[in-house]
């Protein structure tokens, strides 16, 4: 099982990326799939959710900024990030759960938390400049 991130990049202030993740080796469309990001000496904090039913989970941050989406048919996840901050600079990882529905009644809080993913890719590093 796999998840492998891509589309990261730098950017200036206010830019836009796109980032990427296909996932392989386990049944994508039951899982819930996430980004997390970890800033150079913080701790890994989570971004954005996708359940397998669609409904969604953004943290307060990067609320109106950026926008997660889900193709089940091409197993991949992606993240759409708008105006973009210095503060978004960080490492960011795809992450999948183990695909049982339990995912489905995860709460925001739960969404976002590390604990309840199993499977995370190598990270794709974002870099937001002057």
């Amino acid at each position: 099982e796999q998840v492998a991130e891509s589309g990261g990049g730098s950017v200036q202030i206010g830019g836009s990326l796109r980032l990427s993740c296909v996932a392989s080796g386990f049944t994508y469309s039951a899982a819930c799939v996430a980004w997390f990001r970890q800033p150079p000496g913080k701790e890994r904090e989570g971004v954005a959710a996708i359940r397998s039913v669609g409904s969604v989970s953004y943290a307060t941050s990067v609320k109106g900024r950026f926008t997660i989406s889900r193709d089940n048919a091409k197993n991949t996840l992606y993240l759409q990030m708008n105006s973009l901050k210095p503060e978004d600079t960080a490492m960011y990882y795809c992450a999948a759960t183990a695909g049982d529905s339990r995912q489905i009644r995860l709460t925001d809080l739960q969404a976002l938390g590390v604990q309840e993913y199993t499977f995370w890719g190598q990270g794709t590093q974002v870099t937001v400049s002057t």
